[in-house]
């Protein structure tokens, strides 16, 4: 993240429900055109919280919300592209004014971290066709197409389909420290 206040990731708060709502649609709208069913989908950060997990990214400092994104609870689905042994993830949106300091990178490396910590093979997420600033973001962090799983429509668009294959758990075993001195 480039510089800029410290900011948090979080689980959102009830209370919060509806600044991240407001947050949601002011980021997807200030890019796109929003149909009104994918308005109110996007909106709807109440039925997500009550289903899935909202993340937020807060500045310590003020306690701003400058980010949000939507998991699955362990176990769960958000969509059809998840397979068993993948976390999908949906929504992530910055606020406008946020933007340009990795707010969108650290939600989305949340949601990496999020997925190695539940043992998933594979972070999943579909994307517009018109997103392109978030396909570069995703791309960059080492996210590629998923072409054989761009079967959902949206709006009259297909959405695109971008895999993260995480990397196997290392495992360690302790060395002894080399010392220096005496000849054994």
């Amino acid at each position: 993240m480039s510089g800029g206040p410290e900011v948090v990731v979080r689980l959102v708060e009830p209370h919060e429900i509806d600044d991240v709502s407001r947050l949601s649609v002011e980021a997807y709208a200030h890019d796109y055109t929003l149909s009104e069913g994918y308005r109110a989908s996007v909106a709807d950060v109440a039925g997500r919280a009550r289903e899935h997990e909202v993340w937020v990214a807060q500045e310590v400092a003020t306690g701003e919300l400058v980010g949000t994104v939507a998991t699955p609870r362990v176990g769960g689905r958000l969509s059809e592209l998840a397979r068993d042994d993948e976390v999908d993830f949906r929504l992530l949106a910055v606020a406008p004014h946020a933007r340009g300091r990795g707010i969108g990178e650290l939600l989305t490396r949340h949601v990496i971290a999020l997925a190695r910590a539940r043992g998933a093979r594979r972070v999943v997420m579909n994307s517009g066709p018109r997103m392109v600033g978030a396909h570069r973001l995703y791309q960059r962090l080492g996210f590629v197409r998923l072409p054989e799983r761009e079967t959902r429509f949206v709006d009259g668009a297909t959405l695109l389909a971008f895999g993260y294959d995480l990397e196997p758990a290392i495992t360690t075993t302790t060395v002894p420290p080399l010392t220096q001195g005496a000849p054994a």
